[in-house]
């Protein structure tokens, strides 16, 4: 049995935010019906065609989903929508910020006539009506709140910053959008009641941030940009061998630094080096001990510099690249991949992180646009004549 099964999602969603949130939550069984503009749909379809013809951010967050289309402005919308909107358990949106508001959807209107519904807004800065913010009507895509947020002020190199390589402010929304309403859930089945979600990206990603805010407490200086290195902690990083690919390591404390020392660059008077004989005078003097690591792993292959790196116990990683991602073997060890249809045919997808083996997580297929439109609407009573008349009139 899974957790949501019995739990109707109504999304109006497109991007990553608001769609990664509900595909968590059809993970867990509940039923998303994603309401999509006819004819375009969610413009995360057209992103690019990576996967087989289809977009590869959609792919991601669209699985498990019934897509409806809809044109929410057309005058006869409305009754769709309430049909919908009735028999579902959660409303989620990312809209522009005060759209929602504009076609009647705010929590407001909506907990007046259904009580129970949990309405969950996702936006870039935070529409609270209350506490709107000078911010509020900014348009906000990730890359922006990444900026606002400070987190490319901390991520680079010395000489330019850079942003993620991938959306990490929409998928720190998504997840909080994500566990906020199951949350509201919990409190619903206390209190009879639902609740209004606010998620700010822009709040979302801040919170992310709480290392380098706290590490700049009181005008301190913030954390130096050191590109795939730590800012404060070294050795701590890349470093290239003599194979041509790099290998990543770090250490945390003394007794590591011995060991590095000792059984990974061989050279165990190091450690007590007055240079080296602190985290604090590491970090100082990094320049001239990565030339200390660089011209030792230059006479080794990256699989001698792990192999070392493991006898000393010192924790290590290889840089991969997407394609050994795919064929990790540490994934396939532990059977993470599993398979999701699509319009383009079976796709590999993995397997939700953390679920508890009790149950098994829906993995259904990725919709094509509009593809449950016409049986949705026969489920929510509209016969086939008023169907056909939508479809002409470009309502659905």
């Amino acid at each position: 049995m899974q957790p949501l099964k019995g739990i109707t999602v109504v999304t109006l969603e497109h991007a990553i935010a608001a769609p990664l949130c509900t595909r968590h939550l059809a993970d867990l069984g509940a039923r998303v019906i994603k309401v999509e503009r006819p004819g375009v749909g969610d413009f995360a379809r057209g992103y690019d065609e990576r996967v087989k013809g289809l977009a590869s951010h959609f792919v991601w967050t669209n699985r498990s989903k019934e897509s409806l289309t809809l044109d929410v402005k057309h005058g006869e919308a409305r009754q769709i929508l309430d049909s919908l909107i009735v028999r579902a358990d959660v409303l989620v949106q990312n809209l522009a910020p005060g759209a929602a508001a504009r076609l009647g959807l705010s929590f407001e209107a909506l907990h007046a006539k259904w009580p129970r519904l949990i309405v969950c807004d996702i936006s870039g800065y935070g529409d609270d009506p209350e506490r709107p913010g000078p911010y509020r009507d900014k348009k906000a895509y990730d890359l922006l709140i990444q900026s606002e947020a400070g987190f490319l002020s901390i991520t680079g190199t010395p000489e330019q910053p850079a942003k993620a390589g991938c959306s990490i402010a929409d998928i720190a929304a998504g997840m909080y959008a994500y566990s906020a309403i199951l949350a509201a859930l919990i409190e619903r089945g206390k209190t009879g009641r639902g609740v209004r979600l606010d998620v700010s990206m822009l709040e979302s990603m801040v919170e992310w941030m709480s290392f380098p805010l706290y590490y700049a407490f009181d005008g301190a200086a913030p954390p130096p940009r050191a590109g795939a290195a730590h800012a404060t902690i070294f050795p701590y990083g890349p470093f290239p061998a003599g194979d041509g690919h790099s290998v990543m390591l770090g250490l945390q404390n003394e007794r590591e630094w011995q060991a590095f020392c000792a059984k990974v660059l061989q050279r165990p008077e190091l450690a007590s080096d007055p240079r080296f004989d602190s985290n604090a005078r590491r970090v100082a003097a990094r320049d001239a001990l990565a030339a200390i690591i660089e011209e030792v792993f230059s006479k080794l292959g990256s699989e001698q510099v792990v192999q070392r790196l493991e006898d000393a116990q010192i924790a290590n990683a290889r840089v991969n690249g997407m394609a050994e991602v795919w064929s990790h073997p540490q994934l396939a060890a532990r059977r993470r991949w599993s398979e999701v249809g699509s319009p383009a045919g079976p796709l590999p997808a993995l397997q939700p992180p953390a679920l508890p083996a009790s149950f098994d997580a829906c993995m259904g297929a990725i919709p094509a646009l509009g593809q449950h439109t016409d049986a949705l609407l026969a489920e929510l009573g509209f016969d086939a004549a008023t169907v056909a008349r939508w479809h002409a009139d470009g309502v659905v």
